[in-house]
């Protein structure tokens, strides 16, 4: 495969990977340019292993050895080598974890597709931290629930950042973006899902009780740190639950709250 040193943050080979911290920008230019960023070699692993496409890759000679068999099957992608001040200079960060790789982001699946099956499935509502779309999606591989569903203004669950914290399981876990609640709803109820917001609010069932009858098909609602779950979601669901808390604590960071609400929603 073409190893390829490079001595400047300027050539234009390495545009995939420019101003990688830029949020904003990146949440465009990445969709509209049909990739996403893997970082760090057991990373890219799991994305090649998930039948995804590298188009690039950006490596410091140390972190060589270990990123070329991971590319065995694409002997045509280029690898190109960089100092660690080019990659800092290129990406605007250090670049620790030795390796980024631009990989061809794969066709979105529709909803229907993502929830044909699933018994357990986890709703974000626009969760815009990408750290927490990481570790919600590595809660959900790790805890059993078959898809994720997002909706229009949640973060990218393929952002660099989201990718890392999830440790690469928003590769296995399939996910769709939801359309507005007033469809959503309507999608959701006609495969048979049980819309369960998981929000504080008078009148709401604590969790343990509702997951000992609990429906055939769960869709579990997550909303953004702060504000949690809005009015059209709480409006859209058919019960609302709570986690029982202590020490005057009245609830939990949306990735902890979803791991012990998927734990306890598990299929038995």
């Amino acid at each position: 495969m073409p190893v390829l040193p490079l001595t400047t943050a300027d050539d234009p080979r390495l545009a995939d990977y420019r101003d990688l911290t830029d949020v904003a920008l990146r949440r465009v230019l990445e969709p509209r340019g049909g990739l996403y960023i893997a970082e760090s070699a057991k990373v890219i692993a799991r994305a090649v292993a998930a039948g995804h496409r590298p188009r690039s890759v950006l490596v410091q000679e140390k972190w060589l050895a270990d990123i070329e068999p991971v590319l065995a099957d694409f002997p045509d992608t280029p690898i190109y080598v960089v100092e660690p001040q080019i990659a800092e200079q290129l990406t605007g960060y250090a670049v620790h974890r030795g390796a980024l790789a631009a990989m061809h982001r794969p066709e979105p699946l529709s909803v229907s597709e993502v929830i044909a099956d699933a018994r357990l499935v986890v709703i974000l509502e626009d969760i815009v931290d990408h750290t927490n779309v990481g570790a919600i999606f590595r809660a959900a591989a790790g805890l059993g629930a078959d898809a994720v569903l997002i909706s229009p203004r949640c973060a990218d669950p393929l952002y660099r950042r989201s990718v890392r914290v999830s440790m690469g399981t928003v590769f296995q876990v399939p996910w769709a973006r939801l359309p507005e609640w007033r469809t959503a709803r309507e999608v959701l109820h006609e495969a048979g899902m049980h819309l369960t917001a998981l929000a504080l609010a008078d009148g709401a069932v604590d969790l343990d009780a509702f997951a000992e009858a609990r429906p055939e098909r769960v869709a579990l609602m997550l909303g953004a740190e702060g504000d949690g779950l809005s009015r059209r979601a709480l409006d859209a669901a058919d019960t609302v639950v709570t986690i029982p808390m202590a020490g005057g604590v009245d609830s939990l960071n949306v990735a902890a709250a979803s791991a012990v609400a998927m734990w306890e929603l598990r299929a038995r």
